[in-house]
């Protein structure tokens, strides 16, 4: 790796020297050609969507270079030629956002990541995911420079108050800005401008009506009790301070910034979509029922020993008597009503950006950014879970003879032991739900210098150090080890004695009686809950420099155009490194340390050629490419990414674009050193309970014995046990993108501008691991050997839960990945003389394909219209939104309708491709159309002083409610929040102030 950071070396130098080594001879500034219609932002007349739109609506100024997201080069004049959507600040404010990731989710190019919105196994992070490829294939930038270590990525981290614009790329970007911009680049660019104070205020509240009448009467039926008529809850308040001063002669700036956001959480219990776990019932899954979990409040064994081994499992009795009877669903746990539907969260931001003109050929600039986030998931209260394996010893004080002889037959009331699986879930007493204490601590720091130190000839030189402090603290969670020395209790003198504290292994242990309903005491909880905590740090340092020229300055130009040649030439050096540690007890408990830490270095270049301009049927054909290559210090060999765009305007009114990019992902830190553990997962074994649905030669495959079928244990509440992990073997994703489209900005309507483009992305070798779901139904519809080697029964009893039993789905290079789509945005404004004005909006996708192949050479499937297990969240065809926007003549205040179309999809269960084929089920057939429709208005209430309010979700729709078993990664609450309003209708209002 030496040789190949001395050949990248050499190279730098190379062209470095050559582009210095330009003849100064030439040296007159070259005016700048007029601003071309399709580029330029004018207070009445909105960006088109391939310009880097500026939120306040001023123009360039003559001559000055812009940079577009995309691209490194700074030309006046320049466009995209990537497929670019632009978020500006006043699209953020009459959405009533305060988490830019709610902001993200609503364009169709996005598909729902982590949220607000997910509790139990939520990391407390935001993430955008581009084209449903995974939140760690896009790269999220902060005024063009890397926002935090890729795998540490947290939207939490941005104040939405002081965002200019989001502009996203859709498509690959790794020749421009490195790894990870597979699926493209997500850049919030800030407000580092300010002259003068800037404060904002906002607060508001999710209100609904609960009158599902479907899930109440299903609730009713069950004895749940139902979430009230009217809610409102979900309290959120942010406050925004900012003040910045102008240097003496407009030679810098500094700005800094002040965030609190607080956000009151929302149960599960208090939405009739969510306040129980449904499941599927009926002929052919025709409906749904109130399920739960067998981990009930009551008791469930399962003898794993004895005379009743294998012979079912049995139930404390309700009426608190030492009763067995057999076990039935109904003592099923309704786990949901406590959970959080919304996360509790706490934030502070803080910062600030200076630059500083010394000359022109040095500017100083830099920024401090710091975050601290708070927040809590919440799911129902701990349990003595099955799947661990417990012992009882046949003398237990507190064993009635009737449990007894059920299981230890003869050897009652001596000191013989016999093993079983216990589902426990204390909610009586002491019992308290269990709580995830989340809390991210990020700094980052920046700095560096830039100027023109020749006509046309540009440089910037600059540095990143990033922290990413994580700590978390699990709380109220049994610990399963001292749970089994609890229930280890011997009469001694008429007082039930822990045997732990008579040998003295335990001398702190304290009786547990499991064996009736609500007989933990206050000290016993004492004993058995433990809290574990665990702590990260993510640190990444990037070090860059790039040169960049516009040779038209020195006649370096096309003889057929009037522009001349632009070019970038740089070099960059990334360090990532990550540690993370845990607790004694964790450790006892399964958690595992580790720690990693890789470098890269980079050379990199792209240059502009302007071929033919202000011809005959050309009024422009410009041609773009790129290259890098990086050497990662992890990797034997030199890997490179490029890119080659094409662009003919054949007059001002429109635009042909297209673009091809080879674009590489190189394993993140998590993913080559990420501890290998076991966690929960969302599926169901066909081959449990006393009625499997697959056949015995079907769950031999998976392992199962014929003296096991029939007799295995249901994953409890839907949940299996899956083996998670890094693997440091991971090579580089490549991944090829495609992209062509039209830009049409007519001179006969000079405030429309369209948009239409296609892309086509395809990676091979996607690091990424199998899903349990698809490895059940794959393994138990084709028999295929690769999926079934990846169960890994527990050989007692046959289950895929617990301590021994799980299906591996660790990290590795896997198959392939394609999606297809067109992307269409158009933008429309049209003055109405004394009525003021009205503006029109629109975003659009149409997905073509969404293929996934897991395994090469072992099939493929097509996720596009699809939900479910196989493919996750839902995948319409088409996504839109669109905004109406009327302003007054006078421009005091506006009124603005927002229509967001979720198209409908089907479950993949019911598919007759083998593929994504599972349990099929009626009641879930199909998700319907969905349409929201937002409401949101301004108010000028002097010079400086905007006041808003808006209404989402204006009719309180429902979300679509799904069986819990059909539910994949970010599902919650019988749905899937991100992609649909879980909360139901939502008011804000909120002032702006700058003085």
């Amino acid at each position: 790796m030496n040789g190949n950071y001395t050949r990248l070396a050499c190279s730098a130098g190379a062209i470095a020297i050559a582009l210095l080594s330009v003849s100064p001879v030439q040296a007159q500034v070259k005016k700048a050609a007029g601003q071309s219609e399709d580029t330029r932002c004018l207070p009445d007349q909105p960006c088109p969507p391939d310009a880097a739109q500026v939120s306040d609506g001023n123009p360039a100024v003559e001559g000055e270079g812009i940079v577009v997201t995309g691209t490194r080069l700074q030309r006046p004049n320049f466009t995209s030629n990537s497929p670019l959507t632009v978020v500006d600040a006043t699209e953020i404010r009459l959405q009533g956002a305060i988490q830019v990731e709610n902001v993200l989710n609503r364009l169709p190019q996005v598909t729902p990541d982590a949220n607000e919105n997910g509790s139990n196994g939520s990391d407390g992070t935001a993430r955008v995911n581009l084209r449903n490829l995974g939140s760690n294939r896009n790269l999220v930038l902060v005024n063009g420079q890397r926002m935090l270590p890729v795998q540490a990525n947290d939207l939490n981290f941005i104040p939405a108050a002081l965002i200019k614009r989001v502009d996203v790329v859709t498509g690959g970007a790794s020749a421009v800005y490195g790894s990870d911009a597979i699926s493209g680049v997500v850049n919030f660019i800030l407000r580092d401008d300010l002259d003068g104070v800037r404060t904002d205020i906002q607060y508001g509240f999710a209100q609904h009506q609960n009158d599902n009448a479907f899930a109440r009467g299903v609730q009713s039926q069950a004895n749940y009790r139902l979430a009230q008529p009217m809610i409102l809850d979900g309290q959120k308040l942010d406050v925004n301070v900012a003040f910045g001063t102008n240097f003496p002669d407009g030679r810098g700036n500094v700005t800094a910034y002040f965030g609190y956001r607080d956000t009151k959480p929302v149960l599960q219990g208090d939405r009739d979509v969510s306040s129980c776990a449904f499941d599927p019932a009926g002929t052919g899954n025709s409906t749904l029922t109130c399920g739960g979990s067998s981990n009930n409040q009551y008791g469930l064994f399962d003898p794993i020993t004895g005379p009743n081994a294998d012979a079912g499992r049995f139930n404390n009795t309700r009426d608190g008597n030492r009763t067995w009877v057999p076990y039935d669903s109904s003592f099923r746990y309704n786990y949901a009503p406590l959970n959080y539907f919304q996360r509790n969260d706490t934030r502070y931001t803080a910062g600030a950006f200076a630059k500083y003109e010394i000359s022109p050929a040095i500017e100083a600039y830099g920024s401090f950014m710091f975050m601290d986030d708070h927040t809590n998931s919440q799911v129902a209260p701990s349990a003595l879970f099955q799947g661990y394996t417990y012992s009882i010893n046949c003398d237990n004080p507190f064993l009635s003879a009737q449990q007894g002889q059920i299981l230890c037959g003869n050897a009652y009331g001596t000191n013989a032991t016999q093993q079983a699986y216990i589902g426990y879930r204390p909610v009586a007493g002491n019992a308290r739900p269990r709580r995830d204490d989340l809390r991210h601590t990020d700094f980052r720091v920046t700095g560096g210098v830039r100027g023109e130190i020749a006509p046309g000839i540009r440089y910037d030189a600059n540095a990143l150090f990033s922290t990413v402090l994580y700590n978390e603290t699990y709380e109220n969670d049994i610990d399963p080890s001292r749970a089994n020395r609890g229930i280890q209790v011997v009469n001694v003198n008429g007082t039930p004695t822990c045997k732990s504290v008579i040998d003295g292994s335990d001398p702190q242990c304290v009786p547990l009686d499991i064996f009736r309903y609500n007989g933990i005491s206050d000290a016993a909880f004492g004993y058995i809950y433990a809290p574990t905590s665990t702590r990260g740090v993510d640190r990444e340092t990037v070090l860059s420099g790039n040169i960049s020229a516009d040779l038209g300055t020195y006649g370096v130009k096309s003889p057929w155009s009037d522009d001349g040649i632009g070019v970038v030439l740089g070099v960059e050096h990334r360090y990532e490194s990550l540690e993370f540690k845990a607790d004694a007890l964790a450790l006892q408990k399964g958690t595992k340390e580790t720690q990693g830490r890789f470098d890269v270095n980079e050379v990199f270049a792209e240059i502009e050629v302007p071929l033919i301009q202000n011809k005959p049927f050309v009024k422009e054909l410009a041609l773009n490419a790129g290259y890098r290559g990086s050497d990662y210090s992890n990797l034997s060999k030199i890997v490179s990414t490029y890119k080659a765009e094409l662009s003919w305007a054949p007059s001002s009114d429109i635009r042909l674009r297209g673009s091809y990019n080879r674009a590489i992902r190189a394993a993140n830190v998590s993913e080559l050193f990420g501890p290998q553990f076991n966690g929960n997962v969302s599926a169901q074994d066909p081959c449990a309970t006393a009625t499997p649905t697959a056949t015995f030669a079907q769950c031999a495959r998976t392992g199962v014995t014929q003296a096991q079928y029939g007799r295995i244990t249901d994953c409890p509440a839907e949940t299996c046990t899956a083996q998670f992990g890094g693997n440091p073997a991971l090579r580089p994703e490549t991944a090829d993108t495609y992209t062509a489209g039209i830009v049409f900005t007519p001179t006969f309507l000079r405030r429309l501008s369209l948009t239409v483009d296609y892309f086509d992305i395809r990676v091979r070798d996607y690091i990424s691991s199998i899903s349990v779901p698809q490895t059940i139904s794959q393994c138990i519809a084709t028999g295929n050997p690769f999926f079934c080697n990846l169960f890994k029964r527990d050989p007692r009893g046959g289950i895929i839960f617990g301590d021994q039993g799980y299906i591996v789905s660790t990290t590795q290079n896997t198959g392939s990945l394609r999606t297809s789509g067109v992307d269409f945005g158009l933008s429309y404004s049209q003055p109405l003389g004394g009525a003021g004005s009205l503006a029109v909006d629109f975003q659009g996708t149409w997905n073509r394909k969404m293929v996934n192949e897991p395994v090469p050479g072992l099939g493929s499937f097509d996720c596009v219209g699809y939900f479910g297990p196989t493919c996750g969240q839902p995948m319409p065809e088409w996504r839109h939104q669109s905004r109406f926007t009327w302003t007054d003549a006078a421009k005091v205040g506006s009124i603005s309708l927002n229509w967001r179309y979720i198209g409908p999809t089907k479950l993949t269960n019911n598919s007759t491709d083998p593929n994504l084929a599972g349990t099929p089920s009626i009641f879930n057939s199909r998700i319907k159309t969905y349409n929201y429709f937002d409401l949101a208005g301004t108010a000028k209430v002097q010079d400086g002083i905007i006041f808003r309010a808006g209404v989402n979700n204006l009719f309180d729709r429902d979300p679509p409610i799904i069986a819990q078993g059909l539910l994949a990664a970010f599902g919650n609450g019988n749905t899937y929040p991100g992609m649909y309003d879980a909360v139901g209708r939502t008011v804000f209002i909120g002032l702006t102030a700058e003085f």
